[in-house]
């Protein structure tokens, strides 16, 4: 049966090639195969020229910045770091040069001079770093939080001050599309005057979700992250709560502690809730390590209306008595959608980043309410500022 079809085809085809004013050409029978035109090299966008330091591994946040290294987006001329195995494992990563490491930070800024360093240490270190740097008039940018005591930060302050660098914090929820669009509806007085902020920040816990030993093993030091789950995730939502009230501090403080993981984080509390009272408004932060799942998610309550960014992109939106709405947040625009990018401009620039989520400004206050969160817990009262 197939091959008296195959023969029917032939005869037809042949016809039409035959009859005057029918002919088929091969090329109408059988689709031409366009050439495919030769791949052109893919050259990356540096986020910025900056030459950069970067000052410890212990912090899985480091795999952003060694990420971005590896894909020619950032100048990285040196780390620091004295831990020979941890330098191992990610130099064997992301395949790093010998030449790229030094025991310590100030051989590293003295040889290489960097325009800014990066922390990636523990929280307790942090000041260490703006000790070796500021006094050269290098900016330091580090992981949230900014300290892990408020004595630290006032110190770390200081020499910021004294010596006319920037000293940013780099907080994860800083580029969510979600949260600035709630910040400008807010600021747009869309919804009213703002009566009440909860933020959620949390997981399951660091060693549930698998972050590296070295990160852990510091990050559940009361020493050397400053608390648990309550700098850890707190600082997010006292960051976010100074943003949205335009940098006012607040009037007192309230916090409770748990232990429900004795056995997993002996030393601190895994699980925290704070409320901050201003004036005319009311904040919630939600800390845990003590999780189902992990969350980061902000809402904003005012007197006409409601926000709430459920994820880094997704908002929902309640104003006066219209429909509820759910909406993917526009992108953020260049250079505000990544702490590289951002960094450089305020460097550059020294009018910019004095009043926002990374800003030395916002985080004093930021450190301000952790440490009256901790007093509050160990005197368990009530903290007025």
């Amino acid at each position: 049966m197939k091959n008296n079809f195959n023969k029917k085809i032939i005869k037809l085809l042949m016809c039409l090639v035959l009859v005057p004013g029918t002919f088929i050409s091969l090329a109408q029978v059988v689709p031409a195969v366009k050439p495919v035109p030769p791949t052109m090299p893919v050259v990356p966008v540096l986020l910025s020229t900056q030459k950069i330091g970067v000052a410890g591994l212990s912090h899985d946040h480091v795999h952003n910045i060694l990420g971005d290294f590896r894909d020619g987006k950032v100048l990285i001329v040196g780390i620091a770091e004295a831990d020979k195995q941890l330098r191992a494992r990610y130099q064997k990563q992301y395949n790093l040069p010998d030449s790229l490491f030094f025991d310590d930070l100030k051989k590293l800024v003295t040889t290489k001079k960097p325009d800014v360093v990066l922390g990636y240490n523990t929280v307790a270190k942090h000041i260490d770093i703006v000790e070796v740097c500021a006094p050269l008039g290098i900016s330091v940018m580090v992981e949230k939080p900014l300290a892990a005591t408020l004595a630290q930060a006032s110190r770390m302050e200081f020499l910021a001050l004294k010596y006319y660098i920037k000293l940013m914090t780099n907080y994860e929820t800083t580029w969510y599309p979600s949260y600035q669009k709630v910040y400008d509806m807010a600021a747009k007085d869309s919804l009213g005057q703002i009566r009440k902020i909860v933020v959620h920040d949390g997981h399951q816990g660091p060693k549930e979700i698998g972050c590296s030993k070295d990160f852990t093993n510091w990050l559940t030091d009361p020493e050397l992250n400053g608390a648990g789950a309550l700098n850890d995730f707190g600082c997010y939502g006292a960051d976010l709560m100074t943003w949205l009230m335009n940098g006012q501090k607040p009037i007192a403080v309230t916090a409770i502690a748990r232990h429900f993981k004795l056995q997993t984080y002996p030393k601190v509390e895994d699980d925290a809730t704070i409320i901050v009272e201003y004036p005319t408004a009311t904040g919630i932060i939600e800390a845990s390590w003590n999780w189902p799942f992990s969350i980061k998610d902000l809402e904003v309550f005012g007197d006409e209306g409601y926000m709430h960014a459920l994820d880094k992109d997704n908002v929902i939106t309640r104003i006066d008595k219209k429909p509820v709405t759910t909406t993917i947040a526009p992108p953020l625009a260049a250079p505000y959608d990544h702490p590289i990018s951002y960094l450089q401009l305020v460097v550059n620039n020294r009018q910019r980043g004095i009043a926002d989520r990374s800003s030395l400004k916002f985080n004093m206050i930021v450190m301000q309410i952790l440490d009256a969160a901790k007093r509050s817990i160990a005197e368990n009262k009530r903290i007025v500022l």
